[in-house]
């Protein structure tokens, strides 16, 4: 409605915000792996059709659109097979610069975390295929006499996405191969100047937060890519003589914030959509937004936990 304020509510569903219903993914290409019946992602048929695909895989355009890659090693290195298909492609996207969202650039490798073997897809080109986005996050904190103040990034503005926004403490995406807790440990030296010893010894995990996002106006990229994303959410406390400073040149400065002006940033659209689930998560488990504040309280919590519709996990032989 016009002149409604923002709520929580929409923050969160601003962000997982793939249709409920199961007819959805009727209007997207199913990916799928060799020797497996079930998909890895949900690509734009505008994207199937720009996609310089090689004799690697089959487009099955009759419902269910189907998008199938081939293992050319006939069962002997299915992994590798599936690796250098996707490289093939994604280098022949990067030297036409066929797709916004690649940036002209290659970037890290991101495992398809429900394979059932080690594959992954670059990073910028997961969106285009649909497939799992993973990333660590963490808030620090500190306890003062005024109350927890919450220490909070703003993000530089060269930035692909999010410039110039507020953020979580320290994020990174979770790289093949590594994991959420050493991609963090990274993360906090590169970006915040947060020492290895120091957040090795103080990090606390705090569980896991899931959502579907479908790219929008607010994204530079394409419009409508499906992205599902894991996150691994970690917290720290941190004494009064510890600050964040920025290391890097992805953040362009610290606040230490009191959880009434965090809240205020949240709601006045400040922070970069994910994050924002991040803090607002953070608020919840810390019982600054509780049932008792907050009516959307169940809603907001089904969101921050979406049951995603591909495997997370490599499938269990029976």
């Amino acid at each position: 409605m016009p002149g409604s304020k923002t709520t929580f509510l929409d923050l969160v569903k601003a962000c997982d915000n793939f249709p409920l219903h199961t007819s959805a993914a009727e209007s997207y290409y199913a990916l799928y792996l060799p020797h497996d019946a079930t998909p890895h992602g949900y690509m734009l048929p505008e994207t199937v059709q720009k996609m310089p695909w090689t004799s690697q895989f089959t487009v099955q355009h009759e419902h269910p659109r189907k998008v199938i890659l081939h293992d050319i090693s006939s069962g002997k290195d299915t992994a590798k097979a599936v690796n250098e298909a996707f490289a093939e492609v994604i280098n022949e996207c990067v030297d036409r610069d066929l797709f916004h969202v690649l940036d002209r650039k290659h970037s890290e490798p991101f495992a398809i975390l429900g394979a059932n073997y080690p594959v992954y897809v670059e990073r910028f080109a997961a969106a285009l295929f649909g497939t799992m986005q993973c990333g660590a996050c963490m808030v620090c904190y500190t306890n003062t006499a005024e109350g927890m103040k919450l220490w909070i990034p703003r993000r530089a503005a060269h930035l692909y996405t999010g410039a110039n926004m507020l953020d979580t403490t320290v994020a990174g995406g979770v790289k093949a191969g590594v994991s959420p807790l050493e991609t963090l440990i990274r993360e906090a030296d590169e970006e915040a100047s947060l020492p290895e010893a120091f957040v090795r010894k103080h990090v606390a995990s705090r569980g896991v937060l899931t959502c579907l996002h479908i790219t929008g106006q607010e994204f530079p990229g394409e419009k409508g890519l499906v992205m599902p994303d894991v996150n691994y959410i970690y917290d720290m406390e941190l004494p009064a003589d510890v600050t964040p400073k920025p290391h890097d040149e992805e953040v362009k400065d610290y606040y230490c914030m009191t959880v009434p002006e965090v809240q205020a940033a949240l709601l006045r659209k400040e922070f970069k959509e994910d994050p924002a689930l991040v803090v607002i998560d953070f608020l919840m488990r810390h019982s600054f937004i509780t049932p008792d504040n907050e009516p959307d309280f169940v809603e907001i919590s089904m969101h921050l936990h979406r049951r995603l519709p591909f495997r997370i996990a490599p499938q269990r032989s029976t």
